[in-house]
């Protein structure tokens, strides 16, 4: 949204780069241009830049194509299944697709193919979403660097010698380099938000169980989110919209109703109270993203009152304890029988989490529905939090310390820092291009209640240049 200079080392754009979901949607029912020619665009985009970006795990040419002939032919009787039909998406490998592989980016497994469609691409098919192919995933989306996968790494369409973070890096990725017009991925600690805005491109995740996860691979059951990267908010919510619908529901996170989440009626669709979320001791970055960030932010809205959160860090306590427990459990059977199938560093933070012992688990449930309870105050206040999505940019392919204030951090904890309390907590919240540091994106997040989205989307529509 926010425009910047690429690095002379970044991706040629392709045809969707700078295109939004209403302006595709808009030229296919004038007649200007039809699925099969999107399809083919997005295929060759994905063949001329793909091999340096690597955002697709597998490509369905014939696939996309036959879709793309159905769309054109719906369309050319009248039958319009909504603003996503004939448009080119790519699904994270996390995510099954009937007919294809899913890998989860590991070689534990190579060749395991779907057998039917998860609940959220069933939902893509039925709007006429062209399905083009999977995009690449951090191993088993445990990790936000985007770098680790049996695939190989996936690079940053901005610069190509730095890292598009994750897990949901392929999706991220294939968006920025204009490969498709919007893509899925998940979001467990950032998953979704790191990569988008590393990449220049906004992400969103939604709030908690708004789309369902049946039919994905899970990392933390409770802390899983599926979410979308697209080129604007609104695209976006587009594609929520789509995602999100009513039938089959599931469990919310405990004390959410108590804490005032629920939907407010009667807002209007405006900005709505905003605030600068901060702490009383930040989390270590690069202190010009910040300052870059809500230098956007009050440029476009006027000057924004800091709001001082003291649970932040008992949030990411909980992230971690959390999920280290539930993506251990998962793994166990795994480790024990097949180590050696494993990237190295994946296995080095599976066995680590192991250590989370039963007791702290139940003991961060239980803080987790507290802090739930106490978020609440906050947007007893403000409609909107902003803070940075991620508090530094994008660390070069393979970098695992970062000095960004001359403080030397480890990558993977600068990059959860300022998104992980979001899904402990599992508010909606959005990562949107806020300008650049040294010719790389930074990127503004911006938290809700669910059901103030639009506020969100409203804000965002000002950020645009």
């Amino acid at each position: 949204m926010t425009s910047f200079c690429p690095t002379t080392d970044a991706a040629a754009p392709g045809f969707f780069a700078g295109r939004t979901i209403s302006e595709l949607a808009t030229e296919l029912r004038a007649g200007r241009t039809t699925s099969v020619e999107l399809t083919r665009h997005a295929l060759e985009a994905i063949a001329g830049s793909g091999p340096r970006v690597n955002a697709f795990a597998h490509v369905d040419a014939a696939g996309a194509l036959a879709a793309a002939r159905q769309a054109d032919r719906e369309i050319g009787e009248g039958l319009d299944r909504g603003p996503l039909h004939g448009l080119p998406t790519g699904i994270k490998d996390m995510i099954d697709v009937a007919g294809l592989p899913t890998t989860a980016g590991s070689a534990h497994l190579d060749g395991r193919v779907a057998h039917t469609d998860a609940a959220c691409v069933r939902r893509l098919r039925r709007a006429g979403a062209v399905i083009v192919g999977k995009t690449t995933t951090h191993e088993f989306a445990y990790g936000p660097t985007g770098d680790r996968s049996v695939h190989g790494p996936t690079r940053n369409p901005r610069d190509l010698t730095r890292m598009a973070g994750g897990s949901s890096a392929g999706s991220a990725a294939a968006v920025a380099a204009g490969m498709v017009a919007f893509a899925l991925g998940t979001d467990t600690g950032g998953s979704v938000r790191i990569p988008s805005a590393l990449c220049g491109v906004v992400g969103f995740k939604p709030a908690y169980d708004a789309i369902p996860a049946h039919g994905v691979l899970p990392l933390s059951r409770t802390l899983d989110h599926v979410g979308v990267h697209a080129p604007t908010v609104r695209d976006c919510l587009t594609v929520h919209d789509v995602l999100a619908e009513r039938e089959g529901r599931g469990h919310r996170l405990d004390g959410a109703a108590d804490a005032g989440l629920a939907p407010d009626a009667g807002l209007a669709p405006d900005t709505g109270r905003v605030g600068w979320l901060t702490e009383e001791t930040p989390p270590p970055g690069d202190p010009r993203v910040a300052a870059t960030v809500r230098r956007a932010l009050e440029t476009a809205v006027g000057t924004v009152p800091d709001v001082v959160w003291r649970r932040a860090r008992a949030c990411r306590e909980v992230f971690y304890a959390i999920q280290g427990a539930e993506a251990s459990a998962l793994h166990a059977q795994r480790m024990e029988q097949a180590p050696g199938l494993y990237d190295e560093e994946v296995l080095r933070r599976l066995r680590a989490a192991s250590a989370v012992s039963p007791e702290r688990y139940a003991a961060a449930l239980d803080t987790r529905a507290a802090l739930v309870r106490a978020v609440g105050e906050l947007f007893g206040r403000h409609d909107v939090l902003a803070l940075p999505t991620v508090p530094i940019t994008a660390p070069p392919l393979g970098a695992r310390e970062v000095a960004p204030d001359g403080r030397v951090i480890p990558v993977r904890d600068a990059l959860l820092s300022l998104t992980s309390p979001w899904n402990v907590l599992g508010l909606p919240a959005f990562s949107v291009p806020a300008g650049a540091v040294d010719g790389l994106p930074v990127a503004l997040q911006l938290v809700c209640r669910p059901g103030d989205e639009a506020k969100v989307a409203a804000l965002a529509h000002r950020l645009t240049p």
